[in-house]
């Protein structure tokens, strides 16, 4: 007959597993006292063990009632991967703000889904006439697809395929996301954007100060090893046609990466 060893109830992680797995114990008295065999014991260190490695009850659970332990092992593992990934860009932020004694800009990281969106390219004679081009190319789109919506939340940028940052003779690719695709024509095309993910910063003020902020995140991603996967994209939250002071402009620089 297999020992048993008297453990007593309050503050025992033993009798706390136990119940939430609805394992029997051996046997209780009126002192509070919990009665456990040596195999029992067996039992609670493997409880221990797993709880150890961060698997929840329910996890326990099924691995008691026959689940294969491989399997619940494999995907702690994919979970504690991805943890650590998101743990060493949250250190390399932290990192570089540290360095910074004052640090213009801060770096987060977006997931940008998959989506439908149209687009047109222009060549422009100074980077801020795309303020008045945009709404230009808005016009034309409603005339060829009345009832086509933009997505929500709305997403819209540009960039600039020529690679590089220029004040003068610049090539804009303005892009929007929309429901579905529609009617093209010799401006405007539609298209799918993959999946990606990006790189995020805030410049607020003159558009002819944003290289800036395009130094600063190239500089950034080369310094923290992140592999660029396409143009940068310029988001415009404020501007123009909402605030009245320059100083008040808000643009998010986006880089998308691997």
């Amino acid at each position: 007959m297999d020992r048993i060893w008297e453990v007593k109830l309050k503050n025992c992680y033993i009798a706390i597993f136990f119940n939430a797995l609805l394992l029997n114990t051996a046997r209780s008295d009126r002192r509070a006292y919990t009665f456990y065999t040596t195999d029992q014991l067996t039992t609670a260190a493997r409880i221990k063990s797993y709880r150890q490695l961060d698997l929840s009850i329910e996890e326990i659970k099924a691995i008691f009632k026959g689940k294969n332990p491989r399997k619940i092992l494999e995907e702690k593992a994919k979970a504690l991967v991805n943890q650590q990934k998101e743990i060493d860009v949250r250190l390399s932020i932290i990192n570089h703000i540290l360095e910074k004694d004052s640090m213009k800009y801060q770096v987060t990281i977006k997931e940008i889904p998959e989506m439908t969106v149209y687009y047109w390219e222009k060549r422009l004679k100074k980077y801020s006439d795309m303020m008045q081009v945009i709404p230009e190319i808005g016009e034309e789109v409603r005339k060829y697809n009345p009832d086509l919506k933009c997505c929500e939340p709305p997403y819209e940028f540009c960039e600039y395929p020529d690679g590089e940052y220029k004040e003068s003779d610049v090539l804009v690719r303005h892009v929007e996301a929309v429901e579905k695709a529609g009617v093209e024509s010799e401006n405007i095309k539609f298209k799918k954007l993959t999946a990606c993910k990006v790189l995020s910063i805030f410049h607020k003020g003159a558009y002819d100060e944003i290289g800036e902020a395009y130094a600063f995140i190239m500089k950034y991603a080369e310094e923290n090893g992140y592999k660029i996967a396409g143009l940068s994209r310029e988001c415009y939250i404020d501007g123009i046609w909402n605030k009245e002071s320059v100083e008040d402009w808000l643009t998010e620089v986006q880089l998308p990466i691997e």
